[in-house]
């Protein structure tokens, strides 16, 4: 744990249905910081050595038998999860449910390499007004896009974001896109609160100052809020969204919580008669976060703060650990 090695390994030709692709920027997940510091998250452990990173971008450099539609120097999104297609839940159109999921960086191999064989399937053409380094954000806007489809946001409907890490400045920047009223984000580093008014939280509170639930209840008339997204799922983060959450309100839970076991407030939800709904990743959302990126940079790009050479990595990962220098999303660059 805590060190990355730089080895060199070979790299076989695409085979069919195959697109080789050089690997370009790869944004750093969460959940590659778990994997990173403390040797998985929740109950799944890395099995080391793993090469990290699943928020890649980059450019096709030849292509398998039997592919169509890609030639050499287009610019693409990397899609991680390698689904099977034939599991009831694939077939059902519930692919990130797949009983035969492969995901990389978990699985298999993720992306801080420079050459990958992946499905043509797993590319995804890129707006022409996204730079690479732009483009790797189209993995956690899934996420947060997906978190929105199971629990859809009414029109002028209230919601709080529990971490403005890059997914919940995501889920900020999109619920505001969607028509949210007001958006209160509770994080406690003040970088991170910056970012969220800048991608359009109405009010960034820091939980170290005074109880965000508390204070969401006051903004409300003792009512709550329509719905609650714990993007942190850190510390009392789950039960502060029961808290904050109105009478028959929605509760989202996108983060993942480093502990086996997580204490719930079970009779505060059941008073509520709350709905609960639970997040794994995204299910082909990916195509709409392209879009979305395309159609509103202004809105998700400045949660990009930083951008490292694969060298540096180590450094890099560091100072993610420690909430260093401001940094938002960091992206690693293997150009």
């Amino acid at each position: 744990m805590r060190r990355f090695r730089i080895v060199e390994g070979a790299v076989g030709e695409p085979g069919p249905g195959q697109v080789q692709v050089r690997v370009r920027m790869v944004g750093a997940c969460g959940s590659d910081l778990h994997n990173f510091a403390e040797g998985g998250i929740g109950d799944q452990p890395v099995r080391f050595p793993m090469v990290l990173g699943h928020e890649p971008a980059g450019t096709v450099l030849k292509t398998g038998p039997g592919v169509t539609g890609w030639s050499a120097g287009d610019r693409a999104a990397l899609e991680a999860s390698l689904f099977c297609h034939r599991c009831e839940f694939c077939r059902s159109g519930r692919h990130n449910l797949c009983l035969n999921l492969r995901f990389l960086s978990t699985d298999e191999p993720g992306f801080f390499r420079e050459l990958v064989n992946l499905p043509a399937e797993n590319l995804l053409p890129l707006p022409a007004n996204l730079s690479l380094s732009d483009a790797t954000l189209f993995e956690p806007l899934s996420i947060a896009l997906h978190s929105l489809k199971q629990a859809p946001i009414q029109q002028g409907e209230s919601a709080v974001v529990f971490g403005a890490g890059p997914i919940g400045l995501l889920t900020i920047a999109a619920l505001k896109l969607l028509g949210a009223s007001r958006v209160w984000a509770v994080e406690p580093v003040a970088a991170r609160r910056d970012l969220a008014a800048r991608v359009g939280a109405d009010a960034a509170l820091d939980p170290a100052v005074a109880d965000p639930v508390r204070q969401v209840l006051a903004d409300t008339g003792d009512r709550g809020a329509d719905m609650v997204f714990d993007c942190a799922t850190k510390g009392d983060s789950i039960n502060q969204s029961l808290r904050a959450a109105r009478n028959a309100g929605r509760v989202v839970l996108t983060g993942i919580p480093s502990e086996l076991l997580t204490p719930m407030e079970f009779h505060v939800m059941r008073r509520k008669e709350l709905t609960l709904f639970n997040v794994r990743r995204s299910n082909r959302e990916c195509h709409e976060a392209l879009a979305l990126l395309g159609r509103h940079p202004g809105r998700f790009l400045p949660i990009i703060t930083h951008v490292r050479p694969l060298d540096q990595i180590q450094p890099a990962f560091c100072m993610l650990e420690q909430y260093a220098d401001g940094v938002g999303k960091l992206v690693i660059d293997l150009s």
